[in-house]
């Protein structure tokens, strides 16, 4: 074993805690988390924790990743066997911005951007960008300085709309070719694809109103909004009246659902439609927020440890979490949806990632990734 191995190997040793509390587990039954390898991030080698890897896709399926440590901050795509199409250090204030599809780094005061695909090859210029780079809904957006203006670019970069917004932009999502919006001023709007106000609403309920968590549904007919302070509110809006807001220019969403949620946080948080938007998992003091919107049922699921990063497929009936107790104590939990904790496993990080890509997970910690495999036995 030559030296660069044995490295490898003490820097996944965290990770290999992972494995012994989650592979040798079912989760649920008759299903069980197989290690695949363990990479560092300085090195590009990858270490196979089996021996039957397959090689030789044609179409490799990238999963972008964004993770860092004392060593520096590091992004890029690495797809299923370990190997890094992108892997790159980030220098200075410069920030970057990523989807499935396409990437781009940038500036603390963005100019010329290069957007560029997972191969790292140039896909379009945007001279004088004048705003940050979002990736959203498969479009490309630019959120500009004050945060409270959005453009929408074409494929060759041009500004096919610009809309102006009254307050500052805390959170967005979009979906369907919608874009939900919600601001510091806590109010919530929803633009068309020509960049039209079609919705409004002003959540209220709070002493603060703003909002910091938003969600829409992958068909658009729903949002989940985590909005004010003192108390915090998690509310469910789901359309109905007219179905074709492009013609009529307007769109209705009414209140089927609404919680308050202790205190709550003064930072925006993790909320995200899961398990083929049936479901909404949020963070919520103390722990995540569970709800099944078929049953408009909500559970709390105690969590120790602030939220790092939240699964946010939640298939198979099984969302994954990342908390963090301190600077260094993280743990990977694994939850048995509707709200069943079955796997806590810790491992020691300042960073943390988490991805899922079909049957795959993928941690990340410190300049260390790891794979597992999702099977059946």
């Amino acid at each position: 074993m030559n030296e660069k191995q044995k490295q490898l190997i003490l820097i996944g040793v965290s990770f290999f805690i992972i494995y012994i509390f989650v592979a040798a587990r079912p989760i649920p039954i008759e299903t069980i988390l197989s290690p695949r390898w363990f990479i560092s991030l300085e090195s590009n080698y990858p270490i196979a924790a089996v021996d039957n890897i397959p090689v030789g896709q044609e179409q490799p399926k990238l999963l972008p990743f964004y993770l860092g440590g004392q060593q520096g901050r590091h992004f890029g795509y690495v797809d299923e066997n370990g190997n890094f199409t992108i892997n790159q250090a980030l220098k200075g204030n410069r920030d970057v911005s990523f989807s499935a599809d396409n990437w781009v780094e940038y500036d603390a005061i963005p100019h010329t951007l290069e957007v560029r695909n997972p191969l790292n090859q140039l896909v379009l210029k945007i001279e004088e960008g004048r705003g940050y780079p979002l990736f959203l809904d498969q479009r490309i957006f630019l959120l500009g300085s004050g945060q409270n203006s959005l453009s929408a670019l074409n494929d060759s970069g041009a500004v096919l709309w610009t809309y102006d917004f009254a307050a500052p932009v805390t959170v967005m999502d979009a979906a369907s070719g919608f874009v939900l919006a919600g601001l510091l001023d806590g109010t919530v709007e929803v633009l068309n694809q020509q960049g039209k106000r079609i919705f409004f609403f002003e959540p209220g309920g709070s002493r603060r109103s703003v909002i910091y968590g938003c969600a829409i549904s992958q068909d658009g007919s729903r949002l989940a909004v985590i909005s004010g302070i003192d108390l915090q509110r998690f509310l469910l809006l789901e359309r109905y009246g007219n179905e074709n807001p492009e013609q009529s220019g307007s769109i209705e969403y009414k209140v089927i659902y609404h919680e308050f949620l202790e205190e709550g946080f003064r930072r925006p948080v993790h909320i995200e439609f899961i398990d083929n938007d049936s479901r909404i998992a949020f963070e919520r003091q103390g722990g995540v927020g569970l709800y099944e919107i078929r049953s408009r049922t909500s559970l709390k699921l105690p969590l120790a440890g602030e939220i790092k990063e939240l699964d946010t497929v939640g298939r198979d009936r099984l969302l994954f979490i990342i908390t963090a107790q301190g600077e260094l104590q993280k743990h990977l939990v694994a939850v048995r949806l509707p709200g069943t904790i079955i796997i806590e496993a810790p491992f020691k990080s300042k960073n943390s990632f988490l991805g899922r890509r079909d049957s795959r997970i993928y941690v990340g910690g410190n300049m260390t990734l790891a794979s597992f495999e999702l099977e059946k036995k």
